[in-house]
């Protein structure tokens, strides 16, 4: 029996309503995106300026080297307990400094405390190291596209050459020559990945 607006298979349609298994002809078409919306505009904008990248990668390495040192530091607890300002092993005593005391020895609630401290002193460290390695790679990079503009292989080398020669300016010329030659290098090992063609399978 069919009811007036009924479907195809009699059963009712109400209100305009198009019944189950219709054509759906008359369903709601998605939102479209605002075009030329000035505040999309804006983010895409900051999001690919050179100071968001560098804020980003610094960010990111900090995290990874945060990461990094705790597993380091979980996986160093063979080594001895030194205080502050020990002398080495085997040394004479010397008044009013403790000597080095193997961490196996203390109860197991210092054990834990120091573990937890040194957990954190280490990861604090690598954190910072990673997130400025991050930080100063990517702005480098980022200013030698934006005065080529290309972007190549050669932009990664040329900013791993100049972060590593910073980094390790301290140590002298042949040091930051050899930090230049090593962030080089591997810069263009891992560019040179990433702009392999993938498998479509």
């Amino acid at each position: 029996m069919n009811f007036p607006g009924g479907g195809a298979g009699g059963f009712p349609g109400a209100g305009g309503i198009p019944s189950a298994g219709g054509s759906g002809s008359s369903a709601t078409p998605p939102m479209p995106m605002p075009q030329g919306d000035p505040n999309v505009k804006m983010l895409q904008n900051l999001m690919e300026s050179c100071y968001a990248k560098t804020v980003m990668s610094g960010g990111a390495g900090f995290a990874l080297g945060g990461v990094f040192g705790m597993f380091m530091a979980s996986m160093a607890y063979d080594t001895p307990y030194h205080s502050p300002q020990t002398g080495t092993p085997g040394q004479p005593a010397i008044p009013g400094i403790k000597p080095p005391v193997d961490i196996s020895t203390l109860p197991l609630r210092k054990q834990l405390a120091h573990g937890f401290k040194d957990m954190g002193a280490r990861s604090w460290s690598t954190a910072k190291n990673f997130g400025q390695v991050g930080a100063l790679f990517s702005g480098i990079e980022c200013g030698i596209e934006g005065l080529r503009a290309k972007n190549d292989l050669a932009n990664g080398v040329a900013a791993g050459c100049l972060t590593g020669g910073i980094l390790a300016r301290n140590g002298g010329p042949q040091a930051a020559a050899i930090g230049c030659a090593g962030f080089a290098a591997f810069s263009a090992a891992i560019d040179a990945w990433m702009r392999m063609p993938k498998d479509e399978d």
